[in-house]
């Protein structure tokens, strides 16, 4: 499991154990300026009982390209129309294939002679701005490691799932509450301040909110008295 802490990592997380399938999460300190977001993580794995938790740190911040491993701005304020409308800036160069690639080695080393099955977050939301979350990529990532690994080679499957593909952020929430997971643990905000709280303007931020909206779901998350969201 790819458990970035992120809300939407969370609930693909809830929806692997609800299959009944025992899970080791997959972390990414890859030098991203939110980094909240890897604690959230250690708290999602604590309570969602993954059987082992790691921490891959790799530094993507030298080759540059992102406003979320640079130091570029991240965009604040923007509207719905100006969020869906090209790839950000927040776009980070190859990561999900890097963060992919990792994790179906790891699978394969935790589990030899198994079936490999990879689980990510990847969904509707995110596919009109990042390329690496679109159906296409993931469907060509999955054929190459299937010719590219060893349990591929030997006739043993291996997926990658994304059970929130098809679903709004508002149905994300409300499956993440039917499952019973504390999304009160994730974080999403890309630009944090110095106690932790969510700057409540940055896309990640617009779209998580939106999401609580649209659900009838009160919003757990600890916001900066910035007038947008709720402040506490």
């Amino acid at each position: 499991m790819l458990l970035s802490g992120g809300l939407d990592s969370a609930v693909t997380f809830a929806s692997a154990r609800a299959e009944g399938l025992e899970c080791a999460a997959l972390t990414m300190d890859y030098g991203q300026r939110h980094r909240g977001e890897i604690e959230a993580a250690g708290r999602i794995a604590r309570a969602l009982g993954a059987v082992r938790h790691e921490v891959v740190r790799m530094d993507l911040r030298p080759f540059g390209g992102s406003a979320l491993t640079g130091g570029g701005e991240v965009p604040k304020d923007r509207d719905e129309r100006a969020i869906g409308a090209g790839i950000p800036v927040t776009y980070v160069p190859a990561r999900n294939m890097v963060f992919l690639s990792l994790a179906v080695g790891w699978a394969e080393s935790l589990w030899p002679g198994r079936d490999v099955e990879v689980f990510i977050g990847v969904n509707a939301v995110d596919f009109s701005g990042y390329p690496d979350c679109r159906e296409g990529f993931i469907r060509a990532f999955e054929s190459a490691a299937r010719e590219g690994t060893r349990a591929g080679s030997e006739g043993r499957a291996v997926r990658v799932r994304t059970p929130l593909a098809a679903l709004s952020k508002a149905e994300i929430i409300r499956r993440g509450v039917s499952l019973g997971v504390d999304l009160g643990m994730t974080h999403s905000c890309y630009d944090p301040d110095g106690r932790g709280r969510a700057c409540g303007r940055c896309d990640a931020c617009a779209i998580r909110r939106r999401g609580f909206e649209e659900a009838g779901v009160g919003d757990p998350t600890l916001y900066a008295e910035v007038g947008a969201g709720p402040a506490r």
